[in-house]
């Protein structure tokens, strides 16, 4: 797939503090969607705020949209980001058979994280980071204990891939994926999300703040949540870290 999709603005910049930060500051002049790209960032943030640098070489670009729909709605995106993520990567690497996705919102390669998604509200915008390890992963001490290794797409498969190009390419799989979640729900999104599901049908651990809860990881519900069967019986998840 190539080629900028209509109706997106693009912006890249060298460096940044952050894309998330950036699609901050531009949320009050936003005149539609827009893709930011920083080649490199200096402060940049992941879930429950955690921090890191983006190196040069690696992937650290944002999406920033109006939010339409009430928030359960509106993250669901989740998906339809991962779910874009997940067909970039095969487009840039033709190794469809070395991805899979891993609940609600991670990328993995050969088992190991590749790439990461975080959603935001902004008042009335939604904001869509996403980082990929193109060319550097962090290492072992940069994640917490029993979090999966982070792999590159270089190191893993000896690809090389400019930021770039992997940015026009998640922009034109993202506007797919987007439209088709307009137009027909969250029902197509989540069937072509389960097919790519890492460790369906075995048992995983997910874990909160207060607790965790282990079983076999059946399915995604219509809202998106995690569902596992355990000793209990069927455990619907809304919100939690996953470990294998």
């Amino acid at each position: 797939m190539s080629g900028w999709p209509q109706g997106y603005a693009r912006h890249v910049f060298d460096v940044l503090d952050s894309t998330l930060a950036e699609a901050a500051r531009m949320a009050p002049n936003l005149n539609g969607p827009a893709w930011i790209l920083a080649l490199e960032q200096t402060a940049a943030r992941g879930r429950r705020g955690r921090s890191w640098a983006t190196p040069r070489g690696n992937f650290a670009g944002t999406l920033i949209m109006d939010r339409r729909e009430e928030p359960g709605v509106a993250a669901l995106r989740s998906f339809v980001t991962s779910l874009a993520l997940y067909r970039t990567c095969v487009a840039v690497t033709g190794r469809a058979d070395a991805f899979a996705l891993k609940w609600p919102n991670d990328v993995l390669l050969q088992g190991g994280k590749l790439a990461g998604i975080l959603l935001e509200s902004v008042g009335p915008h939604l904001i869509i980071g996403v980082g990929v390890n193109l060319a550097h992963a962090p290492g072992r001490d940069a994640v917490e204990a029993g979090a999966l290794t982070p792999v590159s797409l270089k190191s893993a498969l000896g690809v090389d891939v400019s930021p770039e190009v992997f940015f026009d390419t998640l922009a034109s799989e993202y506007a797919v994926a987007e439209q088709q979640f307009i137009t027909f729900g969250f029902a197509p999104i989540r069937e072509a999300w389960l097919q790519h599901a890492a460790r369906l049908g075995e048992v995983i651990t997910a874990r909160t703040m207060r607790d965790e809860t282990t079983g076999t990881f059946e399915d995604v519900d219509e809202h998106g949540n995690l569902i596992l069967m355990t000793a209990q019986g069927r455990v619907a998840i809304t919100a939690a870290d996953v470990f294998f």
